[in-house]
């Protein structure tokens, strides 16, 4: 092995602090465009709507009735299938053969 001399290992450091400098300063650029990003999206805020004064503002509400009026159309009924559909599923897998049946186990 060679011993390596001062000028090789100063080259070496160079070139690494060189690479270190590089990537704080691309580190810097990207957080200050986060920054930037984030601002842009605060300065697009809209502002809070303002409601259109009605023109009813003199009348009163209706007087709520006690007991009221209940909807006139029935409650929708659960599903219920029918009787003939019932027997027209039919399996995903047709039944196993014979040989693939084991007999029943015994106590």
């Amino acid at each position: 092995m060679t011993v390596p001399d001062k000028r090789s290992v100063r080259g070496d450091l160079l070139v690494a602090c060189g690479l270190f400098a590089a990537g704080v300063v691309i580190s810097g650029f990207s957080l200050a465009q986060i920054r930037a990003e984030n601002r842009a999206h605060l300065a697009q805020a809209t502002q809070p709507l303002q409601g259109t004064p009605s023109d009813d503002q003199g009348k009163t509400p209706a007087e709520a009735k006690p007991g009221g009026d209940r909807p006139t159309t029935p409650a929708p009924e659960p599903a219920r299938p029918d009787p003939q559909t019932q027997g027209a599923a039919r399996p995903a897998l047709p039944p196993a053969p014979a040989e693939k049946i084991a007999p029943p186990i015994n106590k």
